[in-house]
């Protein structure tokens, strides 16, 4: 049975969801103190971009009965969405809110153009072993963490690449140092916020053996804000395949995703 939209619940999702992509041009000091103290604003609300992988013309992964990662992603994603703006402690973007396709690069910049706080990318794993099953988180790491994580960083980020941020206001050895400074504080929080999503996730879902990975995923590379890939589990096993399609388990992913979300902010 090949695997089929829900245009009415997505669309709820959406009318659910309020504002959209900030309309202004984003300009920032690349230092450390600027990223912790961004964290410290009193503002209302936080803001999240939410990340739905794939789109379009690129389906992403394709399960055994033919369910396609993109909408998967999506579906979830407008879960998560939902439920972060509910609660009243967030303001929440999305890089897609329908099956278009939109580059890794237009992803960040959207995600930096939004000064967002924080980005989650949402994703459906697949394995060459169809008994391998669980979720799985990703954070940036030149070095890949294993060659699974290797090759599902090579999958992600064979569409295109991505620009730095701009540091022309600096002198050569300033923008290095700013840079390098910036890059490692948001690794850091990055790393804090898949412990958070690892743990909320395992009190829901199975989890992947070795939960918490890394390699060098394009679309993590903002190196202003903390950033994680979560792979919400694996098409290419029947079982969890049928599982991801259904609402009512895009529903206790969003849950999970949207505690470790508050938990992140609120030990922060």
């Amino acid at each position: 049975m090949r695997f089929r939209v829900d245009n009415g619940r997505r669309q709820l999702l959406i009318g659910l969801l309020s504002g959209g992509v900030v309309g202004f041009l984003f300009s920032t000091e690349t230092s450390r103190a600027w990223v912790r103290s961004r964290r410290r604003v009193n503002r209302h609300r936080r803001i999240i971009m939410i990340d739905p992988g794939h789109g379009g013309q690129d389906p992403g992964a394709i399960g055994v009965a033919g369910t396609r990662e993109k909408f998967v992603a999506l579906d979830t994603a407008l879960a998560i969405a939902a439920q972060l703006e509910s609660s009243g402690r967030y303001r929440v973007l999305m890089t897609r809110y329908s099956d278009e396709y939109i580059t890794l690069k237009d992803r960040v910049v959207l995600a930096q153009t939004g000064r967002a706080d924080l980005f989650v990318s949402v994703h459906a794993d697949a394995n060459h072993d169809p008994h391998i099953h669980g979720a799985s988180v990703y954070t940036l790491s030149e070095r890949a963490s294993d060659k699974e994580a290797a090759a599902l960083a090579a999958r992600e980020n064979s569409s295109d690449r991505i620009a730095g941020i701009d540091l022309s206001e600096h002198e050569p050895i300033v923008n290095e140092i700013l840079y390098d400074l910036t890059r490692r504080e948001t690794n850091n929080l990055s790393l804090r916020f898949a412990q958070a999503l690892v743990a909320e996730l395992g009190r829901d879902i199975a989890l992947m053996d070795n939960t918490h990975r890394s390699a060098g995923f394009v679309v993590l590379k903002a190196p202003d804000i903390p950033s994680a890939l979560v792979e919400l589990g694996c098409l290419s096993n029947a079982r969890e395949e049928r599982k991801l399609g259904q609402a009512g388990y895009q529903m206790r992913l969003a849950d999970s995703v949207a505690r470790s979300i508050d938990n992140y902010f609120l030990y922060g």
